[in-house]
C-alpha cells in the first residue's frame, strides 16, 4: 500500500482515494493524469470539475506510482480530497470511468478510500501509548483509563451545532435517514461517546420544541429517547403535539441518558417502542397505578363530601354551564369557585391524574361522569363533579358529590 500520509502542497486532506490502473501499452504518468483529467471533465458541471476542484484547493496534487509490465503499464492511483463523504465518493467512481490512456485501453479500479483523520487518530492514539510506556515511569497508570479519556475527547470533537437554534447534535444528523432525540447536550456527548452520530438534542427550546427539530422529524425515522423520569413525559407529550415520532425509548426509572453506560444505551434503544405501542402500554401502567390508589382510598376512612342539600352553587356557574354547552369542554375550580384551568373533556383524566393541579374542589364538564372519572376524582380530592349526563356507576365513593347540569338548575 502507497502511503496515505500524503497531504498535497497546501492541502489538509480529508480522505485519500487509491485505485489501481492497468494500460494496455506503454504511457507515462502525466498521460494517465492527463486522460484522468480530460475524460471526468464537464461529467457533472463546474461544482465536480477536478480542475476547478484543484484551484480551489478541494482535491489535491493527483498522485500517480507506475511501472511496466511486460508490455502494459500497471500502478496506483492517490488522490487526496478534502471534499466530504458523499462527494468523494463520486470522484472514486468518475476515476473507474476513465477507459483510454492515449490510444491504449485502461482500466481503473478503486481499492480503497482513507479517512486520513481517523488514521492521524490512530497514531496520536499509539504515540500516547508510546509516552506512556517509556516517559510516565514514576506513578502507575491506567491505560484502559487514559485511553477512554482519548476517545472520549475525540467524540467530543465531533459534536456540531446544528441548525439556526444551533442545537447540540452528532455530525451525521443531516446525512442519516434516522435520528435519536434526546434532551440535553450531556446526552448527545454519551451517544457519541459510543458510536451513536444520528443524535440532537432539544436544548436550549425554552419550553418548546425547535422548529429545526420539527422539520427533520417529517423526512426522516425519529426515536425518542428520553430519561425515566417526570419530564421525559413531559417532553414526549410535547414532541408528539407538534413533531413526527415513530419509537420511543426511555432511560431505566430514575435514570437520565447522559448517565447510561454502552450496554444500557444499546439495551434501551434495542426495546424501542412503536409509538402506539408505547403509548398503550403507558395507559395501561397509569390505569392500574389508578385502581391500586382507589383501593388504597376505599381502605382508608374517606371524608365524606358535602350533601347535595348542603351545597352551596354560586349563581355565576349557571352562566358556565350554559357556555359549556356543546363546547365538549370543562371548567376546574378551586374550594373559593375560583376558575383553575379549562381542558379539553377527553384530556380531563389525564390532567387530574396529573400532579399539575393540585387544589382542584369541583368539576364542570360537558360529557358524561363515568366511573373512571369519579374513581379519579375521589383520590385526588375533588368534592364535586357535574355533567352533561352520568354514565354507569357501579361504585360511588362517599367523598364525592355528583349532579348533572339539570340538578344544578333544579
Amino acid at each position: 500500500m502507497s502511503d496515505v500520509s500524503y497531504y498535497g502542497d497546501d492541502l489538509m486532506v480529508k480522505y485519500v482515494v487509491r485505485a489501481k490502473i492497468e494500460v494496455d501499452g506503454i504511457v507515462d504518468k502525466h498521460d494517465i493524469i492527463g486522460a484522468i483529467f480530460g475524460q471526468t471533465e464537464g461529467l457533472f458541471g463546474s461544482e465536480l470539475d477536478l480542475r476547478d476542484l484543484q484551484d480551489k484547493g478541494r482535491i489535491g496534487r493527483i498522485s500517480v506510482e507506475a511501472k511496466q509490465h511486460g508490455s502494459k503499464i500497471v500502478g496506483e492511483i492517490l488522490v487526496p480530497s478534502n471534499l466530504d463523504r458523499a462527494e468523494t465518493a463520486l470522484i472514486a467512481s468518475m476515476l473507474e470511468f476513465v477507459d483510454k490512456v492515449g490510444p491504449f485501453n485502461a482500466r481503473i479500479k478503486v481499492v480503497d478510500i482513507v479517512d486520513v483523520r481517523r488514521e492521524k487518530i490512530k497514531k496520536i492514539i499509539e504515540r500516547a501509548k508510546e509516552i506512556m510506556l517509556t516517559m510516565i515511569k514514576e506513578k502507575e497508570v491506567d491505560v484502559k483509563e487514559l485511553l477512554q479519556e482519548i476517545e472520549s475527547s475525540v467524540r467530543t470533537a465531533e459534536l456540531v451545532l446544528y441548525g439556526p437554534e444551533r442545537l447540540p447534535a452528532g455530525p451525521d444528523i443531516e446525512k442519516s435517514d434516522t435520528m435519536i432525540i434526546v434532551e440535553g447536550r450531556a446526552d448527545v456527548l454519551n451517544l457519541l461517546k459510543y458510536g451513536y452520530r444520528n443524535v440532537i438534542a432539544l436544548e436550549g427550546a425554552r419550553g418548546e420544541i425547535p422548529e429545526t427539530v420539527i422539520k427533520l422529524s417529517n423526512s426522516k425515522k425519529v426515536i425518542a429517547f428520553l430519561d425515566g423520569d417526570r419530564a421525559g413525559d413531559m417532553i414526549l407529550k410535547e414532541l408528539m403535539r407538534v413533531a413526527k415520532v415513530d419509537m420511543v425509548a426511555r432511560a431505566p426509572p430514575g435514570r437520565e441518558v447522559e448517565e447510561l453506560s454502552g450496554k444500557e444505551i444499546a439495551k434501551a434503544l434495542k426495546n424501542a417502542a412503536p409509538l402506539e405501542t408505547y403509548l398503550q402500554h403507558l395507559q395501561r401502567e397509569v390505569s392500574e397505578k389508578v385502581e391500586e390508589e382507589v383501593e388504597k382510598v376505599s381502605a382508608a376512612t374517606i371524608p365524606e363530601a358535602e350533601s347535595i342539600s348542603e351545597l352551596t352553587i354560586p349563581e355565576p356557574l349557571m352562566k358556565t354551564i350554559e357556555s359549556l354547552k356543546g363546547t365538549l369542554e370543562s371548567v376546574i375550580y378551586d374550594r373559593n369557585w375560583s376558575e383553575v384551568m379549562r381542558v379539553p373533556v377527553k384530556d380531563l383524566v389525564d390532567k387530574l391524574i396529573s400532579d399539575e393541579i393540585k387544589d382542584a374542589y369541583a368539576v364542570v364538564s360537558d360529557g358524561v361522569i363515568t366511573q373512571r372519572l369519579l374513581d379519579i376524582a375521589s383520590v385526588k380530592g375533588v368534592n364535586i363533579l357535574i355533567g352533561a349526563r352520568i354514565g354507569a356507576i357501579s361504585k360511588k365513593p362517599t367523598n364525592v358529590v355528583i349532579l348533572t347540569f339539570d340538578d344544578v338548575k333544579s
